[in-house]
């Protein structure tokens, strides 16, 4: 764990964008209040941590889960962000579930071309094992008539 708040900033490039995104066009920031609001961002993300572990901690789980930050939010006062949150949360699931299922899709479609491929593979066996017999017996009565 970092000693100080200070070796646990966030990347700057985040920080701008994040900033200029939040700006109206043509408003520009210094780099002492970009640098403020990247330090408040990262005590911002600690406090929500502290909090939301001890959350888990009271549930004896070593395991932080979306229900604790959402709890988190709550008692550090940011219930304005909650709905938002459980919204984007709500978002991701559907989005990882998307991913989840058209991976297992695309395994069962290779599996399906594997046994389809294996299928036509034993099909040309067969079919050479087949024409091999009747070269075989056409040679066995030739050599008959002969």
């Amino acid at each position: 764990m970092a000693e100080r708040p200070e070796d646990l900033n966030l990347p700057n490039a985040v920080i701008t964008r994040i900033i200029k995104e939040a700006l109206p066009d043509g408003v520009n920031i210094s780099k002492e209040a970009r640098s403020a609001i990247s330090r408040a961002a990262s005590v911002f993300v600690l406090y929500a941590t502290s909090c939301a572990n001890n959350f888990a901690m009271k549930g004896k789980r070593k395991t932080l889960n979306a229900s604790d930050v959402l709890s988190a939010m709550e008692e550090m006062e940011f219930q304005r962000f909650v709905t938002p949150l459980k919204e984007a949360l709500e978002a991701y699931r559907r989005e990882q579930k998307g991913k989840k299922e058209a991976s297992e899709q695309k395994k069962k479609d290779k599996d399906k071309k594997a046994d389809s491929e294996e299928q036509d593979k034993s099909r040309e066996e067969d079919d050479e094992d087949e024409e091999r017999l009747d070269e075989e017996e056409q040679n066995e009565e030739e050599e008959l008539d002969n």
